[in-house]
């Protein structure tokens, strides 16, 4: 059964991981935000009321369906990297669901976005509070879709 790779034995996986998804989560920022826009000029400026609302849900659905499409939000296919399972494969549309409500959780609550930048900078993998919780990893994206 495959796992996650390791670390100490392929440590090119994991290089610069914690810098690309930085910037990764810059670019899904600038999109939602374009996305949220948008979705209040489609209300007529409606949407403005209701913004913190507004963007969470473009948040969500932006997340939720660019992970389940390509184990990738679209600021992490740019900067070459990718979420795997457990298992070493794609998140699958479930487990993209419970990555993007647990970052979303991570992020509305200070303590555990201290809680996840700590493990981010110390475990071996990088991982972020809902990596560990869900076992999934960001990976610097192969080049051989065999891999």
């Amino acid at each position: 059964m495959p796992t996650l790779p390791d670390p100490d034995l392929e440590p090119q996986l994991y290089t610069g991981v914690n810098g690309r998804r930085l910037i990764a989560w810059l670019i899904d920022l600038a999109i939602i935000l374009v996305l949220s826009a948008l979705a209040v000029l489609m209300t007529l400026f409606i949407g403005a009321f209701f913004w913190p609302v507004l963007w969470m849900i473009v948040s969500f659905c932006y997340r939720s369906l660019t992970i389940a499409g390509g184990s990738a939000t679209w600021g992490m296919r740019f900067t070459g990297i990718e979420l795997r399972n457990a298992d070493d494969g794609p998140l699958s549309p479930g487990q993209a669901v419970a990555h993007t409500l647990g970052y979303m959780i991570s992020i509305a609550l200070p303590v555990l976005q201290v809680i996840s930048v700590v493990l981010m900078l110390t475990s071996a993998r990088y991982l972020w509070l809902t990596d560990h919780i869900l076992g999934t990893a960001a990976l610097n994206r192969r080049r051989d879709p065999g891999l």
